[in-house]
């Protein structure tokens, strides 16, 4: 529990890093293309190279990384189609709130028992983030719903095919290479969409090299800590703590960036999540 605490921990704080930094950036540079090219130059090849040498390559996780590889393109896909009609401080609460249906998947195909403590805690955190997605419901069109339900679902999807995957995989880049190989396939499918709805290849604009590289540094390892943490805990349990970097995120727009629209309601968000990790935790 003390290694995956401080797995999570880590996690955060590039979560926290990553989308304080991304929400700064203009649309037009399409920032999530951007950052999966920064993981895939930095760290796809080494991590890729660890796949092929520490993993087990069974028909079991074949069918595990394509289900993964598949979840992962349609959510990102989900994200910035949400990210077009709607604030993240409507579409990110809303994709967040995944750990309730992880638990409910979990349960429902694999046996997952759960303590009455735990859902408590995970429904308490997953209320928290229904009132803070709320906060956003002013400025956002109604058709980035469907959009982040489907990034929301695609969550639940690849969590639990993640953890499932990790049993076969021997070592931490190994595991990099596993989220690499996913990352690259959502890339291919925005790739596809950029082309679709711009006609190009490239985004016409590009945000600062630095932001690609934190950007693709953070939002590789971040998750890469996560699945490493469903190692010896619930998948559910790991997604609901990084919720933890929502709460961050929203204590410093509103101290340190003073975004203070509805910034009570906000506050009372942010205390229900941490109220229901506590309930978790304890």
């Amino acid at each position: 529990m003390t290694q995956a605490a401080l797995f999570i921990g880590l996690s955060v704080c590039m979560h926290v890093v990553w989308n304080l930094m991304a929400r700064q950036q203009p649309k037009a540079r399409y920032v999530l293309w951007w950052v999966l090219i920064g993981h895939l130059v930095l760290l796809a090849p080494w991590g890729l190279y660890s796949l092929f040498q520490h993993t087990r390559f069974t028909p079991e996780f074949l069918a595990l990384a394509a289900t993964s590889a598949t979840a992962n393109a349609l959510y990102f896909l989900g994200l910035k189609k949400a990210y077009d009609h709607a604030p993240v401080a409507l579409v990110y609460p809303l994709v967040r709130s995944s750990p309730l249906l992880i638990a409910v998947w979990g349960l429902w195909l694999f046996d997952q028992q759960l303590s009455m403590p735990t859902w408590v805690g995970i429904a308490i955190s997953v209320l928290g983030l229904a009132l803070l997605a709320d906060t956003g419901r002013g400025s956002a069109n109604k058709s980035a719903l469907p959009w982040a339900f489907l990034a929301m679902l695609c969550t639940s999807v690849y969590s639990l095919s993640d953890k499932f995957a990790t049993t076969h995989i021997d070592s931490f880049a190994g595991l990099l290479g596993f989220v690499s190989f996913g990352y690259l396939a959502a890339w291919l499918l925005l790739t596809l969409e950029l082309k679709h709805s711009t006609g190009r290849w490239v985004p016409s604009e590009r945000p600062p090299l630095w932001v690609i590289a934190v950007g693709g540094l953070c939002v590789g390892l971040a998750y890469v800590l996560v699945i490493a943490a469903m190692r010896s805990l619930p998948a559910a349990v790991v997604v609901a703590f990084t919720n933890a970097g929502i709460v961050l995120a929203t204590l410093a727009s509103i101290f340190l960036f003073k975004e203070n629209a509805h910034w009570k309601m906000r506050l009372a968000a942010a205390a229900t999540i941490v109220s229901g990790l506590v309930v978790l935790r304890l």
